[in-house]
């Protein structure tokens, strides 16, 4: 069996890749497919789709700063949505039931109102493969989507908690002392270096010593691992260790997704019933946009968001196969929720694909903020009189802007990715504003740049640098422009797509290394 899943998986997700959609679309049909020839999901499987979202929650918190969740457009607004949509969802399904709908039939408002909840869940999994394929992550909607969602994990711990009757131990008091061991966790990440142990370590920290140790305590695992995630987010090498554990996740999410074709048979009136729940699903998407929208951010930045947002989760078959056992709802609904959360995943895979588009489609007869309200993290970046621009504060670009300031004056402005570094290069005197280069988001709110006559791109990654011209150069920038590279290809690569001064890192570095030897110890031969 093992041998088939590896084999109608791969053929499934490279024909998705091939036809411009995500893989997981793919291992979906595969999963369905695999069902219809008999076969069925097992213990294996499913500890390993376990596994992937367990990490997955893992590498979220890592990347996750705390702070983002006590703005209030995240904890107001997944509360405010959550609350809407399940209304939302109980009026609609009532209408339904009244109208003789079968299956709603013999359903209480209870049952109503505890499906409608399950379908109020947007899925995590889904949104965070699909930022992470567009290499969105940072952008100002990534952010938004991944704090709701986290938020909404956090209602479903709750809910999970309150529904089952399990009371978290009392050893789970334990757990506020989990800070204080951040020292030791540090101390033992700075110890584990860069290789097999980096990845040993990522799995004992998130199944171990955060999955483990709340279910121990009677808590739910996957809180423990984002938990411990976020943790280490402050950690200097937090996104190393998210990258050493990337194809691992990537690889047993495969199996979550392989894992919800074949956990239910479609039937037909499962199958029309899951079909009415998607012709309900653009009003859950359309809560998304009115919400976010309402803390004044960009249409752009609100259409994004809920393209991110617009499925079903996962956690709607978990919230049904709880209901089920404990006698709360029908099987045939939970058969119904399963085939609902993947036509959710099957239509919203090309929405986000081609968000983009969608938003330039749409931007017309959709009335923005004024620039004056925009709320802080999407208002509009005005270089100002700066004339030149670094694109990468690190070690050489906080080296180039000194240099370039001595020269020529405070003509600088800086892009820094992190904010709290940015806020430190403010501290020592430089104009650094917080603004990743490598997103799209960060172009589309930038403004005139025709006073910028110096581009200097010092990010660390080529592939950042390559973007971030590429973007220069389809807003007609008619200055000149500088990048580093690592390698000598690199070098080759951007000097044909047209940068006018291209650096090899190491080399200069090297040439910088003598002439401060020859300054400094002035050596006589």
């Amino acid at each position: 069996m093992e041998l088939m899943l590896i084999i109608t998986a791969f053929i499934a997700g490279f024909i998705a890749l091939k036809c411009n959609l995500p893989p997981l679309v793919g291992f979906l049909l595969a999963g369905f497919g695999l069902h219809a020839m008999g076969y069925q999901s097992n213990d294996s499987l499913q500890l390993l789709a376990d596994l992937g979202v367990t990490l997955l929650l893992f590498t979220i918190g890592l990347k996750l700063d705390i702070k983002t969740l006590l703005a209030k457009e995240i904890w107001f607004g997944a509360t405010a949505h959550n609350l809407l949509s399940t209304a939302f969802f109980t009026i609609a399904l009532l209408g339904l039931k009244t109208l003789g709908i079968g299956m709603l039939e013999g359903l209480d408002l209870g049952q109503l109102v505890l499906l409608s909840f399950a379908l109020s869940f947007s899925s995590t999994v889904f949104a965070v493969k699909a930022l992470q394929e567009k290499g969105e992550m940072n952008a100002t909607y990534g952010t938004l989507a991944i704090g709701i969602l986290v938020m909404q994990d956090i209602f479903a711990v709750i809910f999970l908690t309150a529904s089952t009757g399990k009371i978290p131990e009392i050893t789970a008091f334990a757990l506020f002392a989990l800070p204080l061991l951040r020292p030791i966790f540090y101390k033992v990440l700075d110890w584990a270096g860069h290789g097999e142990m980096l990845v040993l370590y990522g799995i004992f920290l998130a199944l171990v010593a955060g999955a483990g140790l709340f279910e121990l305590v009677g808590m739910k695992p996957d809180l423990g691992a984002l938990i411990l995630g976020m943790l280490l987010a402050g950690h200097k090498k937090s996104s190393e260790l998210s990258k050493s554990l990337f194809n691992l996740k990537e690889l047993f999410l495969v199996c979550f997704f392989l894992n919800i074709g074949l956990s239910e048979q479609p039937t037909l009136s499962g199958l029309m019933m899951a079909i009415v729940l998607i012709l309900l699903l653009p009003i859950k998407g359309a809560l998304y946009f009115i919400i976010i929208n309402k803390f004044n951010f960009r249409i752009r930045t609100s259409l994004l968001t809920s393209l991110s947002l617009f499925n079903y989760s996962e956690f709607g078959l978990i919230v049904g196969g709880l209901a089920f056992k404990m006698g709360w709802l029908p099987g045939d609904l939970l058969v119904s929720i399963a085939i609902a959360v993947s036509l959710s995943f099957l239509i919203a895979a090309p929405l986000n694909r081609f968000g983009h588009q969608i938003y330039q489609q749409s931007a017309a007869w959709l009335k923005e903020q004024a620039p004056e309200d925009l709320h802080t993290k999407d208002r509009l970046i005005n270089p100002g009189e700066a004339q030149i621009l670094i694109l990468g504060m690190g070690r050489i670009g906080s080296g180039a802007y000194d240099e370039l300031r001595q020269r020529y004056g405070d003509i600088i402005l800086g892009i820094e990715l992190r904010s709290e570094a940015a806020e430190e290069h403010r501290n020592e005197g430089r104009n650094v504003i917080t603004g990743d280069a490598t997103d799209p988001d960060f172009w589309e709110r930038i403004l005139d740049t025709g006073k910028v006559k110096l581009v200097l791109l010092a990010m660390p990654h080529h592939q950042g640098n390559q973007f971030a011209l590429e973007q220069l150069q389809s807003r007609n920038y008619q200055g000149q422009v500088a990048a580093i590279a690592a390698y000598s290809d690199q070098l080759e690569i951007l000097r044909e797509q047209g940068v006018d001064a291209a650096f090899n890192i190491y080399n200069e570095a090297g040439s910088g290394f003598a002439r401060h030897v020859c300054d400094k110890l002035k050596p006589k031969f």
